[in-house]
């Protein structure tokens, strides 16, 4: 699969992967702060904003292949929310190309069950994927929504991701419904002692898909890493709060590695 990239800044190399429905556009408020220590590579997964050739096997196995095609080696690499799935499943299948990994927002489960109660309701991700034949536009725009909850900007923060999420066309259908795949399937909790990188997980106060404390759960599960959540942000803090997301990325992602 053929993947859009955009890469601008100086320095060591850092990787950003965006979330379900989105594309890398949603970066680009953090760029100006970024560039002038980093040499920042943003990236449209398959089906999203410019990436739109060939979706091929939107599986994470498959999608963290097609992030090593493209991943400066070696990188720093940030995942949100679904990015963040697709973010550790390339670090722990390509250990030797991630230097430190950030997760913003991105749970190793989403859906709940009985040893996972901080997750999402199953009937939520059901409903997405019945809504995507039903309103294709409004689906997107209630997990819009939905990512705002809590955040003290949340109206500011839709119109954000409003406008950024349908600047270069719709996504794809398929490539969405395969996503939520994922968000409904995926469980790398048993592999999470295996990542051999640094790992800072960021969260909001208020996030309703990715509740704080599942990110404790979260970070009882790894070896090396550490966890700061963001008062008064929902699932997007890097866009409600990016100063404050910015000084926990940032110095985490300078640091001498041991």
């Amino acid at each position: 699969m053929s993947l859009f990239t955009h890469t601008t800044g100086q320095g060591p190399a850092l990787l950003l992967i965006h979330g379900w429905g989105m594309n890398g556009d949603v970066w680009e408020g953090l760029l100006p702060a970024l560039e002038p220590h980093f040499r920042v590579t943003t990236v449209d997964l398959p089906g999203h904003g410019r990436s739109v050739d060939d979706i091929g096997a939107f599986t994470l196995p498959a999608l963290a292949g097609a992030i090593a095609d493209i991943a400066p080696a070696p990188t720093h690499v940030v995942g949100w929310s679904l990015g963040g799935l697709v973010a550790t499943q390339f670090a722990l299948d390509y250990p030797e190309r991630a230097q430190r990994l950030a997760l913003v927002a991105s749970a190793p489960r989403f859906v709940q069950d009985d040893d996972w109660p901080d997750g999402v309701a199953p009937e939520v991700l059901e409903g997405f994927a019945d809504g995507l034949v039903a309103d294709f536009q409004g689906t997107i725009r209630r997990f819009i929504a939905i990512q705002a909850i809590g955040s003290e900007h949340a109206r500011d923060q839709q119109r954000t991701l409003r406008e950024r999420v349908f600047r270069h066309g719709n996504p794809q259908p398929r490539a969405l419904e395969r996503g939520l795949d994922i968000l409904q399937q995926a469980d790398l909790r048993p592999r999470l002692p295996e990542l051999r990188c640094d790992t800072l997980l960021i969260n909001g106060e208020h996030d309703t898909l990715f509740r704080p404390a599942a990110a404790r759960q979260t970070l009882a599960l790894m070896a090396r890493a550490r966890l700061e959540i963001i008062d008064g942000a929902g699932h997007a803090p890097f866009l409600s709060h990016p100063d404050r997301f910015l000084t926990s990325l940032t110095p985490f992602l300078q640091q001498d590695t041991p």
